[in-house]
Formats: structure tokens, sequence, C-alpha cells
């Protein structure tokens, strides 16, 4: 099982546990529902900080992923372009040595 399947396996059950137990809890509706809002506050709170940590790792491999592949590209150019002067030489020296042999 993935690391993330089980992360959110885990999740999911902590919430159902939590909401069991606040709803069998032997409180008034009004005491339930505060504790259901501050739970759920709690949880929203919990998810978006932990929604603001991954958005910064992808951020961060994604500004990675963009230097490597300019890099790539920078040594392709290059190649490209060496690969281009060596073949127009090797092109004129065909058309010299063409020449001289007539």
């Amino acid at each position: 099982m993935s690391k993330g399947k089980f992360a959110l396996g885990t999740i999911v059950g902590a919430i159902a546990g939590l909401v069991a137990g606040i709803l069998t809890a032997p409180k008034s509706g009004k005491e339930t529902r505060a504790d259901l809002k501050l739970k759920a506050d709690e949880l929203k709170d919990t998810a978006t900080k932990r929604a603001d940590e991954i958005k910064d790792v992808a951020t961060k491999k994604t500004d990675e992923l963009l230097d490597k592949t300019s890099a790539v590209v920078t040594d392709v150019k290059s190649a490209t372009n060496d690969l281009k002067k060596r073949t127009e030489n090797a092109v004129e020296g065909a058309k010299e040595g063409f020449k001289s042999s007539k």
C-alpha cells in the first residue's frame, strides 16, 4: 500500500472516529454542535497547513526541474551548433576536394 493511501486512510479513519465519538457523547445538541465546529475548524487548519507544505514542496521541485531542463536545453543548443559547424566544415571540405579533383 502506498504511503499516500495509508495517510488518507488514517485521516478518514480519524475523522470518522472523531465524529462518532462526538455524536455518541452525552452532551446537549448545542454542545455537540460547538464541539463539531471546533473540531472542523481544527481539521481545516491542519488541512490548510498540510496543503501549504505540499504546495511548497511542489514549487521547489518544479523550480529544480525547470533549472535542470534549462541546463539540458542549453547543452542541446550548444551540441547542435557544434554539429552544424562541423557539418558545414565537412561540406566545404568535400566541395574543395571535389573542385581539386576535376
